[in-house]
């Protein structure tokens, strides 16, 4: 990331917590708190002292295999032993395994007293989340609360979905996102493995799927060796052995482990790998863009046989039940342009592009059927005949899926308005790149998967919901950690608990004791969402003074700061109102709950220079019609800059800036590609018509105002990527707002703006 002079920084958290600081309980007699919430849970009087006898039972292989499990998260988080034993009398732990159990499928009951944890289900799947529970209740003493839990989930599919098509990750980071996903309850795995920035998976007979399919050359200086100067291409697949490995991890842990193979859109890669397969003619590279693509596949036959045998292979690896067809985006303007394609609708009958793609989707749910399998596809699948055993995934808002559940369709609810956790958790400056239109915790939190709209004959048809992590952004796996956690927890309540048991205000309550579960297992779940927001409501440069404003994004009102320069600790003075401060001064600060820090602290430091100093991330976009949070593209590895941008119309305005004897504004600028295919929203990109040769740094009062300073751009940045620019002001007395722009087409690079600066005369 930049440099964070210019907003709050966070503080490590001290290296040398153990585990029983991690897992420390909460005040004694405080409530359990697992997330998801159980279906029923009755507090009990007293606990059960697992460490003094942490003798297990389990008959039968299905009730081993859960102890085994349980045996060894317990030993890694608690550094407790359990010892199996094979007389049930005394026992710290039973599993039984009951197939005329009431608990359903997927269900259990767990009693803890004082004679022991017993966990009682009809399957080896109910055993092992009553076990993930009663992990959760264990507090770091080894003690079990008394409690009576009857528990099973709301809904059968409880999904999350990770493309590692446009960014990959290793084969243990997979694992380690699958044993997260376990411990939340969640049990389908999506995995996105194809589009149109890379093919991610070996299939044997069409070797160049991945050898050329599997490498694209990054847009700019990401895409340059810094050491030769020469191009540079990111690459990867997994192979057929590592496929096998993680799909049998993730039955371990009662994961279903579903492909995407996207079709007939989204398909650049494989097109650059065997041209014959697309609609236009000639070569094309792997896209290194972002956006919508227009590359399809085309409707021969030979093409529907490549796929057939693509599938083929992917059945072989895949045991699941559903294959994931993508369906989604396909824009038809090459099937529009290409004779050969026309010729081919009139050839099978079909009277237009939308009925060629269902069709298409129809020809390749009838092999998938074949073979015992069910087709799933985004609800793009609905616009033409849609097969009657098809399920749909609800993308583009819960609409899709009412219309397909009315229609008898099966329904995954998988909102882009609520689950994509590729939008932001807050507008923090701290944030990743990503989508700066934000998806807070509170709002996954509010989805219910099924509609009003619904009747009870309809609702049937909802299986249940997914969040998706597309990771066009996420450039390393500590973005994907950050993106989920901890919304994953939010969607675990929604998939698993029932809707009246579920309450916002509770699941905060329950969160702090889930993030120790989060640090104690190695998670490195989002800090933006638990940090302190510092906010100037009023200054005066002259007299040298702030007022700074503390606050949460969550809520949490325990607010302890510093303005000494030490780190707040649970006895700092707690947060009351806006704070009177002498310039200048450092404020650090952060969030407690019951004495615990929830993230790293804070800080900031106010001044009369801070005053008159704003990053990209602290002002508006004059529009806001397409906003983003870009990252640099060089250096080729490590850190990179963050800017947010508009990419329809690049132009930033800060409101009310102090102008007083100001004479110049000073700008930092980076420039970075414009990577981005906008299809027909091309139009609706705007830039302002240069005067000179590289176009102009634009200084105007106000976003539609007069044009206050002009400065030339030149060539290029300098060699660190950026450039500063000095704008002289006419003489200027009270606020005004300041808008930032440059001239010149944004395409192939455009300049964006780093940090904007007043200076004084």
């Amino acid at each position: 990331m930049k440099p964070s002079h210019h907003h709050a920084r966070r503080l490590p958290l001290a290296a040398a917590l153990v585990l029983l600081a991690i897992l420390a309980p909460a005040a004694a007699g405080s409530e359990p708190t697992p997330i998801p919430i159980p279906a029923e849970l009755q507090s009990g009087q007293g606990r059960y002292e697992l460490q003094k006898n942490p003798a297990v039972v389990a008959r039968g292989a299905p009730a081993a295999r859960v102890a085994r499990y349980f045996a060894d998260l317990v030993q890694r988080t608690h550094g407790l032993t359990l010892q199996a034993t094979a007389s049930e009398h005394g026992a710290g732990v039973t599993y039984t395994l009951d197939p005329t159990a009431a608990s359903g499928d997927g269900g259990y009951v767990l009693d803890v007293d004082d004679d022991g944890a017993r966990i009682l289900a009809r399957d080896e799947r109910g055993l092992f989340y009553g076990a993930i529970t009663l992990w959760q209740l264990l507090d770091a003493d080894g003690r079990l609360p008394a409690v009576h839990i009857e528990d099973a989930p709301r809904f059968g599919w409880r999904g999350l979905m990770l493309d590692s098509a446009r960014h990959m990750q290793s084969v243990d980071e997979i694992k380690h996102l699958l044993d997260a996903m376990a411990l939340h309850k969640l049990n389908v795995f999506h995995w996105h493995l194809t589009d149109d920035q890379g093919w991610r998976i070996e299939i044997k007979r069409y070797p160049r799927l991945t050898e050329v399919g599997g490498c694209r050359i990054p847009a700019g200086d990401a895409g340059i060796d810094p050491g030769t100067g020469r191009t540079r291409a990111y690459c990867g697949h997994y192979t057929q052995a590592q496929i096998r490995e993680i799909v049998a991890y993730a039955a371990e842990r009662h994961i279903t482990v579903m492909p995407e193979i996207d079709m007939p859109g989204h398909a650049q890669a494989a097109v650059a790998a065997y041209p014959e397969l697309g609609a236009v003619a000639g070569e094309t590279a792997v896209s290194n863009e972002w956006g919508i693509h227009t590359y399809l596949f085309n409707a021969e036959e030979g093409t529907f046989g490549f796929l057939e045998n693509v599938l083929a292979e992917v059945l072989e690896l895949f045991p699941s039940t559903y294959i994931h067809v993508g369906g989604d985006e396909a824009v038809k303007d090459q099937w529009q342009a290409s004779a050969r394609v026309q010729a081919r609708m009139r050839a099978l009958g079909v009277a237009d592009e939308t009925q060629l793609q269902a069709h298409f989707i129809a020809r390749i749910e009838r092999f998938l059927s074949s073979h015992g399998r069910k087709l799933i596809g985004w609800d793009e699948i609905l616009e033409g005949r849609l097969p009657a055993d098809a399920t749909v995934m609800s993308w583009r808002g819960i609409e899709g899926g009412i219309e397909a559940a009315r229609g008898g369709h099966d329904v995954v609810m998988s909102p882009s308005s609520h689950l994509y956790l590729d939008y932001l958790q807050t507008d923090s400056p701290n944030e990743p790149p990503g989508r700066p239109a934000t998806i807070p915790l509170r709002q996954v939190y509010a989805f219910e998967p099924v509609p009003e709209a619904l009747d009870a004959t309809q609702a049937r048809h909802v299986l249940g919901v997914q969040a998706n992590v597309w990771t066009e952004h996420m450039r390393d796996y500590g973005r994907v950690q950050h993106a989920v956690f901890p919304r994953i927890a939010a969607l675990a309540e929604i998939g698993w608990s029932p809707a009246d048991r579920r309450d916002y205000d509770g699941f905060l309550a329950r969160l702090p004791a889930q993030l120790r579960r989060y640090r104690a297992l190695g998670i490195a779940y989002a800090q933006t969402p638990f940090e302190v927001r510092m906010a100037v409501e009023a200054a005066d440069r002259g007299a040298g003074t702030a007022t700074v404003a503390l606050s949460n994004a969550l809520g949490y009102d325990d607010i302890r700061y510093t303005i000494d320069g030490g780190d707040p600790t649970a006895e700092s003075p707690s947060y009351e109102a806006p704070l009177a401060l002498a310039l200048p001064a450092e404020v650090r600060a952060r969030v407690f709950v019951d004495g615990e820090a929830l993230a790293d602290a804070s800080a900031r430091r106010f001044d009369a220079a801070s005053l008159l100093r704003r990053s990209d991330e602290a002002l508006k976009m004059c529009t806001g019609a397409l906003m983003l949070r870009l990252e640099d593209d060089g250096p080729a590895d490590g850190d990179r800059a963050l800017f947010n941008v508009d990419i329809f119309n690049p132009c930033w305005q800060w409101d009310g800036a102090d102008l007083d004897g100001i004479a110049s504004v000073q700008v930092r600028a980076g420039r970075i590609p414009y990577y981005f295919q906008l299809h027909r929203d091309e139009a609706n990109r705007r830039f302002r018509t240069p005067k000179s040769a590289h176009g102009e740094l634009e200084i105007h009062a106000g976003c539609d105002g007069e044009l206050l300073a002009s400065v030339p751009l030149p060539e290029r940045p300098d060699a660190d990527g950026f450039v500063v620019l000095d704008a002289a002001l006419p003489a200027q007395t009270g606020t005004q707002d300041l808008c930032i722009t440059f001239t010149g087409d944004t395409r192939p690079t455009m300049w964006v703006l780093d940090e904007v600066r007043l200076v004084p005369r």
